[in-house]
């Protein structure tokens, strides 16, 4: 069921409204103006009329809603700029381009060394092999080991600085949702002076008028089927009616039997001589 949207109330306050409207509604019978649920209107037809009427229910408390959706802005923006700031000021924004080269070199580090200790090592052991007594080849596999060695260490670092990143992150997760948890004052009184005006200007004088109205149907109550009678599931018999059900649909048909005539063969005449 979508919820009818209003001007003046937000998509992400539209499941708050909600929720205050189900709480209103599930606690109806404790309410001395709201013991009519059920009788005329049941929760259901309730719930529908008030969703249908959100723009005119949340009228009501739309001083109230301005004043927190403005106080809800304003802590929004200074959280921004407040991140943004620590952002800059960490290097990890876009303060200069030393974040970014280091990034690259914590990149490249490790495969250029890889790459080139795999050549060093490939060369010089082939020329150990081939000319034992050259001493080139024992300084190429040399070298190999030191680019191996340079390689395992940016690999080490690029770890550790993955670490880091993020256990950071997920402090600064967590400190986002304790804010979120943890309102500042102002907020939070401006958030229940409107939970509070929605329920008593807006939600329950819209109850108590759909409740008094005349002309409100009863609520619909499910049939309970009688225990004498057998449920159809899926098919239903054919009409068979005995002859003391009472008169047939109509007279039934008869059948006769063919007249068949033979011919008439007469004999020879005789005459008398």
């Amino acid at each position: 069921m979508q919820m009818t949207s209003a001007p003046h109330l937000l998509a992400e306050d539209g499941p708050e409204y909600a929720r205050i409207l189900g709480d209103a509604l599930r606690h109806a019978h404790d309410r001395p103006d709201l013991e009519g649920v059920g009788d005329r209107l049941n929760t259901e037809q309730l719930r529908t009329m008030a969703l249908n009427a959100t723009a005119l229910i949340t009228a009501a408390a739309a001083t109230e809603y301005e004043h927190y959706v403005k106080a809800r802005a304003e802590l929004r923006a200074a959280g921004a700029t407040v991140q943004e700031g620590e952002s800059y000021a960490d290097g990890s924004g876009a303060a200069g381009p030393g974040a970014g080269i280091g990034a690259v070199l914590t990149v490249l580090t490790p495969l250029l060394a890889g790459t080139a200790a795999v050549i060093f090592l490939l060369v010089g052991y082939l020329l150990e092999a081939v000319s034992p007594s050259v001493a080139f080849g024992t300084t190429m596999v040399a070298a190999g080991w030191f680019f191996a060695a340079v390689a395992a260490a940016a690999v080490l670092v690029a770890a550790v600085g993955l670490l880091v990143t993020a256990l950071r992150n997920g402090s600064t997760s967590l400190a986002a949702e304790d804010e979120e948890q943890g309102l500042p004052e102002e907020v939070a009184r401006a958030r229940e002076a409107w939970r509070h005006a929605l329920l008593e200007r807006g939600i329950l004088p819209f109850l108590r008028d759909a409740l008094a109205d005349p002309t409100a149907g009863p609520a619909a109550r499910t049939p309970h089927p009688s225990p004498n009678r057998i449920p159809k599931i899926g098919y239903s018999r054919p009409d068979f009616s005995g002859p003391e059900e009472g008169p047939s649909a109509g007279p039934r048909p008869t059948f006769t039997s063919p007249d068949f005539t033979s011919p008439d063969f007469g004999g020879p005449e005789h005459r008398p001589e």
